[in-house]
């Protein structure tokens, strides 16, 4: 469909985000021509993606060397290198935010995976990144940690569009879209507007089969009948469940009563969607999760992929019987899938604040290199 199918999804009530930010795509006007012709509606950010971005390329050098010249310290280096990126990329979105009214055209920037246990600190990065971007269309990213989800509700409550990341389990979830109608609620009783407030809640997907399978693959390769049925089906199946949670929250009466102020509804975004499992097909965490409110944020090779699908259909609410089953049999099996999402979140947040000190130390040496 050669992106035509990006509009497609689109027209479903699905919009695509690129997972990935970098200066020579904003620079070299392919981001721009993306938005063009493809539609695409949005764009998230991470420390491992800025690392990858720094260390993969020559664009940030002459900045850097700049800055070391002028004697600034690595803070000042981190935020300039990462505010210009985000804060170019806010603006080629722009007009994507001014026609959905702010819904899409969303730029995301994440809070220094350092603070994740730190509710306070989280809070203060979150208003000051918001700040340093300075543009309507940012979102900053805060992680579902147990200490992020306070923080949730303060950053909601002073008007900062939250982007929650790093959501596994249904259950966390649910304290997820608790705590941005908090925020919302005490926003009301301020006497703040709650109209143009956005949020989306990034819920991860492939990170579960992977967590799955390890535990799955070495019985099912010594012969033990009927796991084999669930390998690659274990994400999606507890992305289906989360929509149903989804589906309670927002039609609840609680909801409701923000909904006749104004407020919108937090979007679950798909998260982690790139296949990781050879077996699997491309765009299997992106054909299956298709529905309305909602975003899939992709890798460029998952995005490549999009664009060479022929057809696209709603597919969010099939099969609810067969999710649950696979999560029963799943259970029945012994796997846990509280012990698997626990697990992730603790690995998500050492792998972000992995990155993040690898950028850091990526950033350093090319300052002095110059």
């Amino acid at each position: 469909m050669s992106g035509g199918a990006i509009r497609a999804l689109r027209a479903l009530g699905q919009s695509i985000w690129y997972d990935n930010c970098e200066r020579t795509l904003i620079a070299s006007g392919r981001l721009a021509a993306m938005i063009r012709d493809d539609g695409l509606a949005g764009m998230t950010s991470n420390p491992t993606i800025f690392e990858k971005a720094v260390k993969g390329s020559g664009a940030y050098d002459a900045q850097l060397a700049a800055l070391a010249a002028r004697g600034a310290d690595l803070p000042a280096m981190l935020d300039a290198v990462i505010g210009d990126d985000i804060r170019a990329a806010c603006d080629a979105f722009r007009p994507a935010y001014d026609d959905s009214e702010g819904e899409d055209g969303r730029v995301s920037i994440e809070v220094s995976p350092d603070l994740a246990r730190d509710t306070a600190g989280t809070v203060r990065e979150g208003l000051r990144l918001r700040a340093l971007v300075d543009r309507p269309n940012v979102m900053v990213k805060v992680p579902a940690t147990r200490e992020g989800l306070p923080a949730i509700t303060e950053l909601t409550a002073a008007g900062v569009d939250v982007n929650v990341t790093l959501i596994f389990s249904v259950a966390r979830y649910r304290e997820v879209m608790d705590a941005f109608q908090a925020g919302l609620e005490r926003r009301v009783a301020a006497g703040g507007a709650v109209a143009g407030i956005h949020s989306v809640a990034s819920f991860f997907v492939s990170r579960i089969d992977v967590a799955a399978g390890k535990r799955l693959d070495p019985r099912i390769a010594a012969g033990e009948a009927g796991l084999a049925a669930l390998r690659g089906r274990v994400g999606i199946a507890n992305s289906r469940r989360a929509w149903a949670a989804w589906q309670d929250v927002f039609a609840a009466p609680r909801w409701l009563a923000l909904a006749a102020r104004g407020a919108r509804p937090q979007r679950v975004l798909w998260a982690s969607t790139g296949v990781k499992d050879p077996a699997l097909p491309p765009t299997a965490y992106v054909e299956a999760l298709v529905g309305p409110h909602s975003v899939n944020t992709v890798p460029p090779d998952t995005y490549a992929a999009i664009r060479a699908l022929e057809f696209v259909a709603r597919t969010i609410d099939d099969a609810a019987a067969r999710a649950d089953r696979t999560l029963d049999a799943l259970a029945a099996a012994g796997v846990s899938l509280d012990e698997i999402c626990a697990e992730l979140e603790v690995a998500g947040v050492k792998s972000f604040a992995d990155s993040w000190a690898a950028l850091g130390a990526a950033v350093a040496a090319k300052g002095r290199a110059r």
